[in-house]
């Protein structure tokens, strides 16, 4: 194992001492913006090279130590020490490979997230909204703003569609995981015999994406204007404001009607195309490589649900890691970190065994 993990340091650490000899070269001394660039790159990669070297230090180590175990007058130390160098080899070796995972790029962005109403009629229009407002407490919780950027609402308190931004660092890093069939089981206020009733609603998570991000060529859009819906009265938007855009080639349809200029809804509706646009690539890049855990975001065609929410048995249960809470009320307050930690801990896991295959 050793071996096989100073191989893919080696390259590594190669690439760190090739920089330090560019940074320090005589030929690069007034060029300021590759100096940064050099710089930049090896800070990204310093951790990683010092815990190398640390490494290395503790097999040499342990290889002296395991030479003195046949020594009388050393034997008993040298056990010690053994023992305390192949405990401080494991702690690196896994440090080393978590620091060997491929970064993903969208883990740092904002998130634009899209809750659809699924099968149930009203109370599934009712259960997209209770999971509006859970995401919305998961990211009071930590900070993060919350940013409506279209909805279509039932009439009865729920939501047909409704999408929003939440920015915040590392936003994507969490709430990348509630992709996916969500399902409630309860009681409507309107079911006279106390039967349970179970709906569904998908939620889709997309990283928000520049556009240096991504280059959408403005021949492929075809931008249609209509007039913002209202609650009638004042309230009626007379211009035509609202926004709906269509890519040519994936046949994609967004639209933003929320904000009072034309500008601005097309603002927010390319910043959700760009989002969609991504992932798509990223589906097919994944679907090429034929990745073990091929996301399906966004399709609302998925069959398997993630999630369920009992609210008789005050029960949460996430089928894909097999946990289940009773605590129910704190989950709908935004209290998700339980579940999406071991999520994260269970792809982790997952990638690195990809990387030692």
């Amino acid at each position: 194992m050793a071996d096989l993990l100073l191989d893919k340091l080696a390259g590594i650490e190669a690439r760190y001492d090739e920089l330090e000899r560019m940074i320090s070269d005589p030929v690069n001394v007034n060029d300021y913006e590759k100096i940064a660039e050099l710089a930049q790159e090896r800070a990204e990669i310093a951790d990683i090279v010092a815990a190398t070297r640390e490494y290395r230090q503790a097999l040499d180590e342990l290889e002296q130590a395991q030479a003195l175990i046949d020594d009388p007058d050393m034997a008993e130390l040298a056990r010690e020490e053994v023992a305390e160098q192949e405990k401080r080899i494991a702690e690196l070796e896994n440090s080393l490979r978590r620091m060997l995972l491929p970064r993903d790029p969208r883990d740092e962005k904002n998130v634009i997230m899209e809750i659809r109403a699924g099968t149930g009629g009203d109370e599934a229009g009712l259960f997209a909204a209770v999971l509006f407002r859970m995401y919305s407490r998961y990211a009071e919780n930590h900070g993060w703003k919350i940013d409506v950027l279209s909805a279509n609402e039932t009439g009865v308190g729920g939501y047909k569609e409704i999408v929003f931004a939440i920015k915040g660092r590392g936003a994507y890093s969490r709430l990348k995981f509630e992709s996916g069939v969500h399902r409630v089981q309860r009681v409507p206020v309107t079911e006279s015999q106390g039967r349970i009733h179970t709906s569904t609603a998908t939620v889709a998570v997309l990283a928000e994406m520049e556009e240096v991000d991504i280059e959408i060529d403005p021949k492929d859009l075809q931008i249609d204007t209509y007039r913002s819906a209202g609650a009638g009265g004042q309230n009626v938007q007379k211009n035509e404001t609202a926004i709906r855009i269509t890519h040519l080639p994936t046949g994609i349809v967004v639209s933003c009607q929320d904000e009072r200029s034309q500008l601005q809804n097309k603002m927010r509706a390319m910043s959700i195309l760009r989002a969609k646009l991504y992932d798509m690539e990223q589906e097919r890049v994944r679907g090429e490589q034929d990745a073990a855990r091929r996301s399906q975001i966004g399709t609302g065609e998925r069959s398997e649900k993630i999630r369920t929410y009992n609210y008789p048995q005050s029960r949460v249960t996430d089928h894909r890691i097999g946990m289940t809470t009773h605590n129910l009320a704190a989950v709908l307050e935004g209290e998700l970190d339980e579940f999406i930690d071991e999520l994260a801990t269970r792809e982790e896991s997952e990638r690195l065994q990809a990387i030692e295959a």
